[in-house]
């Protein structure tokens, strides 16, 4: 599991920052890429990247704003150049679907696969399946806005070897099914389960990104035992007067949201234009002050999101 930031500016492009969207490779879990948020040039900035357009299979929009979904219409049509490239499902505010079939309508832009639209209103589990769960749940800006939680399901424990050597079962299909959990009969008639020589399940992994919005209780509810928050930081500590003005986040607010949540590693994203240098970086001290493991995160910066119990190398 790992994320590529492929735009981390607030509002509008920057020489230094492109506008919104992150990717969640779920390459070695299940063969996926998903995108959230696409803002304007996404697919010029996924040219810099390994990504292939062929494997984003999910789309999640937070919002309607144009500095999160004008990349979307260029990015599908190109999709179509990618062969056969299979169904591609985005979830995303009511008036999303509208926005997209217009644009690829009235460019008379040809896309060679089905989209599914599915429109958020109230939020919760909106899929499930392949070993993962995504919530939504609504925050608050000056447009209907929503935050995601991707929670991997749980993995089975490991086969405890010691405790199995007194059996001296072969290597092949019978230690195969012991792994899985399933019982299995020795030559010498001696009856195994495998359930009983199973470690412990391995928690599956929690990353939850929210983009704009203002300070709100649904933040905490999808931050909560998050192994990365992704958060909105368009502002510094010192002007949470504008932020709320604008319906959107401080660094410093993201990090209250990070300590009190029990969050393993935060990231600042969606940095006003404003912020340039010495400037953005002072945005990570003082998120920092409240929550030591913060970082800023840059355009094409990559995230690797270990399993419960493997170091990061």
């Amino acid at each position: 599991m790992e994320l590529q930031f492929l735009g981390t500016g607030a509002g509008q492009p920057s020489k230094q920052r492109n506008v919104s969207s992150i990717a969640l490779k779920l390459l070695d879990e299940i063969n996926e890429i998903w995108l959230f948020d696409v803002g304007e040039a996404t697919q010029h900035q996924i040219l810099r990247t390994n990504i292939r357009l062929r494997k984003v299979t999910k789309i999640f929009i937070s919002h309607n704003h144009g500095d999160h979904i004008f990349g979307l219409p260029g990015l599908l049509a190109t999709r179509s150049f990618q062969g056969d490239v299979g169904p591609l499902t985005i979830y995303g505010p009511p008036g999303l679907e509208q926005f997209v079939r217009t644009a690829l309508r009235v460019s008379r832009s040809k896309v060679s696969y089905p989209i599914k639209f599915v429109a958020l209103v109230k939020g919760g589990l909106i899929y499930q399946g392949q070993g993962f769960k995504v919530y939504a749940k609504k925050l608050d800006h000056r447009v209907p806005s929503f935050g995601y939680r991707v929670v991997e399901d749980s993995h089975p424990g490991e086969l405890l070897m010691d405790k199995l050597a007194q059996y001296k079962v072969p290597n092949g299909p019978l230690l195969g099914k012991l792994k899985e959990g399933k019982q299995i009969a020795l030559s010498d008639g001696t009856i195994l389960n495998g359930e009983d020589f199973l470690g412990p399940n391995k928690p599956g992994r929690i990353v939850t990104i929210i983009y704009d919005t203002r300070s709100t209780p649904n933040i905490a509810k999808l931050a909560k035992n998050a192994d990365v928050l992704v958060h909105e930081s368009t502002f510094a500590g010192n002007e949470a007067k504008l932020a709320h003005a604008y319906y959107h986040s401080t660094a410093v607010e993201a990090a209250k949201v990070a300590r009190d949540n029990g969050v393993k590693h935060l990231y600042l994203d969606h940095i006003s234009a404003r912020y340039l240098g010495s400037k953005a970086k002072n945005l990570e001290k003082q998120a920092k002050r409240i929550f030591p493991n913060t970082k800023l995160v840059n355009d094409f910066d990559r995230v690797v999101i270990p399993m419960k119990g493997v170091k990061n190398e």
